[in-house]
């Protein structure tokens, strides 16, 4: 084959260990150009667009669209020289099997002797029968109705039998479908009342490792106690969580509360909206603890776990909101901004951190 050059998923902000796919911008077999836009990762921050850093012809795409916890440093795509034939570009072996790039889910682990959070279970004891990894909504649903998973194809990620996989296969029952349903015999079994529940989830006497999950929700009627729905997480919000959990735990919090009369600055606010400029209260509180910070440097600091560094430019960070969640994008030298300039570059800001369009240089390196 035609040997490639190979192009790795990229650090495209300082705390980004795993990144996502969102979208190819060339197609296999395209001209690409040095500096030529490849493709848009989503980071821990925001949504970036990836840059070609060699000319050539895009020859094989190697993780796909909507791959997610690609880990730095993986093979994403192959680009060969113009010229050679880029049908014939040659795979290397760490490039053949893009799921391989992402890692392991910690709680599915492959050593059958090692510690997991969800250890697969096995539903059926027969010989030759195949080992069902279940969700606990599925394992009560088949519980429930003496269901036999191994007539259905499971649908979840890395052949985890799903409650909806587990839906489909009551409703086959209930149609009179000749899937030869028969009942799960699980041998001693205890019922959930027989024991407290925190002694549930480590006797060895039943043929489910995990404690007794509650009835799953019917449709019309009030969701059983301890029932939960389990929302994925895009890499902002874990970031975030690890964040906010770092910024409560490892740095000393001190509260003051101050009452304001903003009369005056309401009053303000309609005199600029007759001229057509449109200011926020926000703005405002922007503007004046900018000010504030001029007028005491000592707290424009930031910490480097060694020294503390006075720095010259008060660089405020403002909190959007916005669907992958929280960002802070910075207001650069704010003290020396008037309030309508504050104003126009909030709104710049918050739409395109909404866009997933900010730079790394937009929102790293506030000092308040």
């Amino acid at each position: 084959g035609t040997p490639g050059i190979k192009v790795f998923m990229p650090a495209l902000s300082p705390t980004m260990e795993e990144g996502n796919i969102v979208k190819w911008l060339k197609k296999e077999g395209e001209a690409v150009s040095a500096g030529d836009a490849l493709c848009e990762i989503e980071t821990d921050k925001a949504v970036i667009t990836m840059e070609s850093s060699d000319d050539g012809i895009l020859a094989k795409i190697l993780v796909e669209e909507g791959s997610k916890n690609v880990r730095l440093g993986s093979l994403i795509c192959l680009l060969v020289e113009e010229g050679q034939d880029w049908k014939q570009v040659e795979i290397p072996a760490d490039g053949r099997d893009p799921s391989s790039l992402a890692p392991p889910a910690p709680v599915l682990t492959s050593t059958p002797e090692g510690p997991s959070v969800l250890p697969p279970p096995k539903l059926d004891h027969e010989p030759g029968k195949l080992l069902v990894r279940l969700s606990p909504a599925a394992r009560n649903i088949l519980e429930t109705h003496g269901l036999d998973p191994s007539n259905i194809t499971p649908s979840g990620p890395r052949g985890i039998f799903t409650k909806e996989d587990a839906l489909k296969l009551l409703q086959e029952k209930h149609k009179g479908k000749p899937s030869e349903l028969k009942p799960v015999v699980s041998p001693a079994l205890p019922q959930p009342t027989a024991m407290p529940s925190a002694l549930q989830a480590t006797a060895v006497t039943s043929a489910y490792p995990r404690p007794a999950v509650p009835p799953v929700s019917t449709p019309g009627q009030p969701a059983a106690l301890g029932t939960f729905t389990e929302i994925p997480a895009s890499n902002i919000r874990r970031v975030i969580a690890k964040r906010l959990t770092e910024s409560k735990t490892t740095i000393p919090h001190a509260y003051a509360v101050a009452d304001c009369d903003i009369g005056a600055i309401l009053r303000l606010r309609k005199e600029l909206a007759k001229d057509d400029i449109k200011v926020s209260v926000n703005d405002f509180i922007i503007k004046a603890t900018a000010i504030t910070l001029k007028q005491m440097p000592d707290v424009n600091v930031t910490w480097d776990g060694a020294v503390c560094r006075q720095l010259q430019s008060i660089d405020i960070s403002i909190a959007v909101a916005t669907d992958r969640g929280l960002i802070t994008p910075i207001i650069k030298d704010a003290a020396a901004k008037g309030i309508k300039e504050i104003a126009a570059s909030a709104k710049a800001l918050a739409k395109k951190a909404r866009d997933g369009k900010l730079l790394p240089e937009e929102y790293q390196g506030g000092s308040f």
